[in-house]
């Protein structure tokens, strides 16, 4: 995964326009607005928990609502029109793809806080059953928290050096949410092939 253009333009628009501009969206959830100084600026850190915590409600949601029984689906080849040649040899389980995002999360927040994560990050990847997968991932969200109130006005943009290249802290804290976004839409999908109305429709 690359951090690019887009995740930029991304952090001006989420970060300094505010959480509000986020909450727009047709499945937004109610949240309080963080404070601003007396000059009516939110602070970098205040913005990127703001959108966190969007984003966490939304994911929290949808792995509490898939049944235990349904941590092993995976879309297969049969649910698509016939004539498609899509492989699906390494699709994620649904429980791979609540692991995935924790380890992320854990990845994104220590690199930009410097923080070490608070678990056996070998450990993440073997995780099958929901109620382990579901605490792996409220756990990573609690330590993106802690990263994120890190970031200050004077750190919010220092370039800091990532796995794939140069980033800011202000990037990687915005981009673990475009991140989280991607892989929630797939598990919205995994609720919907199990004929499951995902949270965030209701």
């Amino acid at each position: 995964m690359r951090v690019r253009t887009m995740v930029a333009m991304m952090v001006v628009g989420g970060c300094f326009l505010g959480a509000g501009a986020v909450g727009a969206s047709a499945q937004t959830m109610s949240m309080d607005m963080p404070a601003k100084d007396a000059a009516g600026l939110m602070s970098p850190a205040a913005a990127l928990d703001a959108m966190l915590s969007l984003y966490e409600g939304e994911a929290m949601g949808v792995v509490k609502e898939m049944p235990a029984d349904k941590y092993d689906f995976a879309p297969s080849a049969a649910i698509f029109a016939a004539g498609q040649t899509p492989k699906f040899g390494t699709v994620r389980t649904f429980a791979q793809e609540v692991t995935h995002v924790a380890e992320a999360n854990y990845y994104f927040y220590s690199t930009l806080s410097g923080l070490k994560p608070d678990v056996d990050m070998k450990k993440i990847g073997a995780i099958t059953k929901k109620d382990d997968a579901v605490a792996v991932l409220a756990s990573s969200f609690a330590f993106a928290h802690k990263a994120i109130a890190t970031i200050t006005p004077a750190n919010a943009f220092e370039t800091i050096k990532g796995v794939d290249g140069m980033h800011t802290r202000a990037t990687l804290a915005a981009f673990g949410v475009a991140h989280g976004y991607d892989h929630y839409g797939q598990m919205v999908e995994y609720l919907r092939m199990n004929g499951l109305v995902p949270p965030g429709s209701k």
